[in-house]
């Protein structure tokens, strides 16, 4: 049993911030046990973290990473996707076929994301699997919560990112068969997008997914010309996110769904009937994307709702970042869009990025009696001049923060980073 002290805010609901001003959080075997005011007689001679007028909420969950495009942040970004993609992106993961190249940047990838505060994340590797596989491991030795990829593509891709239709299934069976008994990072089937995939690939992965209960992650809806070529390729499914529903993928494990930008209403139907996740990832959607979601529709609808940070479509890691932005873009929606789109608040953007994602990883993303203790010690928001109130520290944190801001990191109750 150890206690922490400091001002505790985590997401009650989305429309609330739970806020402990000066006050302890018991912490047992890794788990939140209860905050507590004043310390309970209890845990009279019980070890204390003594954090002062510091902030202690969740880390952050990344529902959205390219960790093979790391290097490629904040580069190209005057390009849209299609020319984003293949001039830039597939030449760089190419390269993944190095070994020594994927473990300099995969190394530099898992750092940077613990040094943002992200210690939850659905990764997307590449087509290569020992690669992909230096990846999951350096994750689980650390014992970060994430999903990992291996990316399967074999269709209308570049010449070296083309795989072929059984070896690709093979290679993606060994690699769940590899992996299978990891403790927290594991594996999730990662057809790129619609596109880039066979019928047969598909149908493979779904076997897959039923045979070994995994989840899957993809691109859905994510531009229009994305939307509208999936329907072309595969007419009989309905929409983008039919296909993988007709395909046999879903309802096995977790679905996540990046962008939703453009979804018709029988996406909607299949990404409500297997709970899955629409991830929004904000710097993205200026950067690469040229479409904003409908964070609030959505919401209304009952869609689950994560964010990303999408590197590199994305050119920073910071969830935290991306929660000010969700905000931001929902306004832009609404002031070209009033008819169907209204703001989302800062109190839904912060549940999107801690509570409601790391849902996916089970209790995770709150500091709720019960949770995994999960959290980031924040400092230096409030002024000389003038002192915040915990909440208005987590929102300004989440709209000028820096990693600098972040005093400490806790992994279940380890500290690290």
């Amino acid at each position: 049993m150890e206690l922490y002290h400091g001002n505790i805010v985590y997401s009650k609901s989305d429309t609330e911030l739970a806020v402990h001003k000066d006050s302890w959080i018991a912490v047992d075997d890794d788990v939140v046990e209860g905050i507590y005011p004043v310390i309970p007689e209890k845990f009279a001679g019980i070890p204390v973290v003594d954090h002062g007028d510091d902030l202690i909420i969740p880390a952050f969950t990344d529902l959205h990473v390219h960790a093979p495009q790391y290097p490629q942040r904040g580069l190209a970004m005057d390009t849209l996707l299609y020319e984003w993609l293949n001039k830039y992106t597939f030449p760089l993961e190419e390269k993944y076929a190095d070994p020594e190249f994927a473990h300099a940047v995969y190394d530099a990838f898992v750092d940077d994301l613990v040094e943002h505060g992200t210690l939850h994340a659905v990764i997307f590797g590449t087509i290569h699997t020992e690669a992909t596989g230096y990846l999951i491991e350096k994750l689980e030795t650390l014992g970060l919560r994430a999903y990992v990829g291996k990316v399967n593509m074999d269709t209308d891709s570049p010449e070296k990112l083309c795989e072929n239709t059984q070896e690709s299934l093979l290679e993606t069976e060994e690699f769940i068969n590899r992996y299978l008994d990891n403790r927290t990072a594991r594996v999730i089937l990662t057809p790129r997008f619609a596109p880039t995939c066979s019928w047969e690939l598909l149908t493979g992965l779904g076997k897959l997914a039923e045979k070994y209960n995994m989840g899957v992650q993809t691109h859905l809806v994510e531009s229009l010309w994305e939307a509208q070529e999936s329907v072309k390729r595969y007419p009989d499914c309905g929409s983008d996110t039919g296909i993988y529903e007709k395909a046999g993928l879903l309802g096995h494990g977790p679905f996540i769904g990046a962008h939703f930008i453009y979804p018709a209403e029988d996406d909607i139907r299949v990404m409500k009937k297997y709970g899955g996740f629409a991830v929004q990832c904000p710097e993205a959607t200026t950067n690469v994307i040229a479409g904003i979601m409908s964070t609030a529709a959505l919401a209304d609808r009952g869609i689950r709702l994560g964010l990303g940070s999408d590197i590199a479509g994305g050119h920073n890691l910071a969830i935290y970042t991306q929660i000010s932005k969700a905000v931001q873009f929902s306004k832009i929606k609404t002031f070209y869009e009033p008819e169907v789109n209204r703001p989302i608040t800062f109190e839904k953007a912060f549940y999107m990025g801690t509570k409601e994602s790391g849902a996916l990883f089970g209790k995770t993303g709150s500091l709720e009696p019960g949770y995994a203790f999960d959290a980031l010690v924040i400092h230096g928001m409030s002024d000389p001049y003038q002192k915040l109130t915990p909440s208005q520290e987590a929102e300004r944190f989440c709209y000028f923060g820096e990693t600098k801001h972040i005093r400490a990191r806790y992994l279940g109750g380890r500290k690290i980073g």
